[in-house]
């Protein structure tokens, strides 16, 4: 990952609604989640979601894709591992398999999280 990249990825989650929102995709996994589920749990309008969206999307955190009349965002995974990567990189003076906790995310396969209400 690039310096520039990461300082995009840091600025996109410095701000709670965001940081909230992101965590929620998180935990929904791959298939993600309805734009409407998570305006619901976080208790934002759907307009100020979508400007916090952009922001995560912008900065390569988040996909998005229709399914009917739903917009469902998803986390990218590559990419928060990429930026826990380079965070890391050089932790515990080159030696980082000395670190703990492991610094990579793999969602449980096959089970979808229930996003609290």
């Amino acid at each position: 990952m690039e310096r520039s990249d990461a300082i995009a990825a840091l600025a996109a989650l410095a701000q709670e609604h965001r940081l909230e929102t992101y965590r929620l995709l998180v935990q929904a996994g791959h298939d993600g989640i309805a734009a409407g589920e998570v305006a619901a749990a976080i208790g934002l309008p759907p307009n100020t979601l979508t400007f916090h969206f952009d922001r995560l999307r912008q900065a390569g955190l988040v996909t998005v894709r229709r399914e009917g009349r739903s917009m469902i965002y998803a986390a990218r995974y590559d990419t928060m591992n990429a930026l826990l990567g380079y965070l890391t990189e050089n932790c515990c003076k080159g030696a980082p398999e000395t670190c703990a906790p492991a610094a990579a995310c793999r969602p449980a396969r096959g089970r979808r999280t229930k996003v609290p209400a």
